[in-house]
């Protein structure tokens, strides 16, 4: 039978279409502009790559701190719509004004900013899913998220790359390019969320109380306790760490590191374009099958998949070997990310999913701090960027194991 999305799944979904225009920037353009701006101020290509891993890594740091006590706020009635409203102008309002910054410092802490209202969005919509959705539809639906913002992300991508890759035949500036691309992607973002936040209704909360930040922090404080009885979640919560920082290192990190390579411009975007492509019709695939095939075990191939695709990543030298890469990560992103992210909603408590996912995203969304600090650290040592990324490998390795005694550990409700 043909899967349906209803209205309210629609409207969620469509946060997905927003807010990856957004992922797609960093991960392409962006960070072609600060090498533009370290470039400038005589920054050397393994040092730029590094820094812009430290500034991503801070940002995840941010995020860790700061995340469990906005989603444990957010799980009070009332509350969820008004701190998703927060950070969302926060991470929008902080793109445009990257497309003014000059600097190479400032763009970076203001980079560090906009990133990280935007993975402290991430964790209130991810909440939202046990609201928008039944127990039984959350791996479809999550899948379709991921799908579409892949494929709807490509919109203002591929008319952000147009004034990038031609504003001199245009008449304009770099900067000036620069700045209009960074704004259409913030607007695209508003947008795309409007539907969401006009229909959106908090169905599980907390009761209203008027202690709300300091009964946060006291239910905070029993969340650890809370996952030592909810074992199953406690142990994914590892595992997660551990293969999705790898995942989002490759994701945060991809443009950065083919610049730090030497390779073509042009050809690296026009690649991270294919992914998005590729990703759209394998994230629905993954969703479609989720209903055959158990989600541990979708999740287990996911894991595997990057396991080999960073080995690959050490030998990588020629333009066609990056196009390679971009195609087998697109096969498997959407997927692994979707999946996980129902995996989890089912085994928590749906009135707590604010307070579960504060946790989560400290592992995950919040962006990859031990991935790229890794790869930062290990390309510094050892001169090759090569062999940093390569060192990925052991993170998804320790991720495979621990989710495999996650997925075999009963889970409560």
């Amino acid at each position: 039978m043909k899967f349906k999305l209803n209205p309210l799944e629609k409207k969620w979904v469509l946060y997905d279409v927003g807010n990856s225009a957004f992922t797609l920037l960093v991960t392409t353009i962006m960070p072609i502009y600060f090498n533009y701006l370290a470039g400038s101020a005589g920054i050397s290509d393994v040092d730029y790559l590094a820094y812009w891993g430290y500034a991503t890594s801070i940002s995840t740091v941010i995020v860790a701190l700061l995340g469990p006590a906005t989603g444990t706020v957010t799980d009070f009635h009332g509350w969820r719509k008004k701190i998703f409203l927060a950070t969302l102008l926060t991470g929008a309002l902080g793109c445009v004004a990257l497309g003014f910054m000059q600097s190479w410092l400032w763009f970076l802490i203001l980079f560090v900013i906009a990133k990280s209202a935007y993975s402290l969005s991430l964790v209130v919509y991810d909440s939202m899913l046990p609201d928008v959705t039944d127990h039984e539809r959350m791996d479809e639906v999550s899948s379709r998220g991921y799908a579409w913002g892949y494929i709807g992300s490509c919109i203002p991508f591929i008319l952000s790359l147009l004034l990038v890759l031609f504003y001199e035949k245009i008449g304009i500036s770099m900067n000036l390019a620069m700045g209009i691309a960074f704004l259409l992607v913030a607007v695209w973002w508003i947008l795309m969320t409007l539907p969401l936040l006009k229909s959106y209704r908090q169905v599980n909360y907390q009761p209203k109380t008027d202690r709300v930040v300091s009964q946060s922090f006291k239910r905070l404080g029993h969340i650890f306790s809370e996952l030592k009885r909810n074992k199953k979640a406690g142990i994914f919560l590892i595992a997660f760490f551990f293969f999705i920082d790898g995942v989002y290192t490759i994701i945060d990190m991809a443009t950065a590191y083919g610049t730090s390579l030497g390779l073509d411009t042009t050809g690296l975007l026009l690649a991270l374009l294919v992914t998005q492509i590729v990703a759209f019709p394998a994230a629905l695939l993954f969703g479609r099958i989720s209903g055959k095939y158990k989600s541990g075990t979708l999740i287990k191939v996911c894991i595997f998949a990057y396991f080999l695709i960073s080995l690959f990543a050490i030998t990588l030298a020629h333009q066609w070997q990056f196009w390679v890469l971009a195609v087998c990560v697109g096969l498997f992103q959407g997927a692994i990310q979707a999946i996980s992210r129902s995996y989890y909603a089912k085994i928590i408590p749906p009135e707590k999913s604010g307070e579960y996912f504060g946790v989560y995203d400290i592992c995950g969304k919040g962006a990859s701090f031990a991935g790229t600090l890794l790869v930062s650290f290990i390309s510094q040592q050892t001169g090759s960027a090569n062999i940093g990324v390569g060192a990925l490998s052991v993170m998804f390795l320790i991720g495979f194991f621990v989710f495999g005694k996650a997925d075999k550990t009963p889970g409560i409700r």
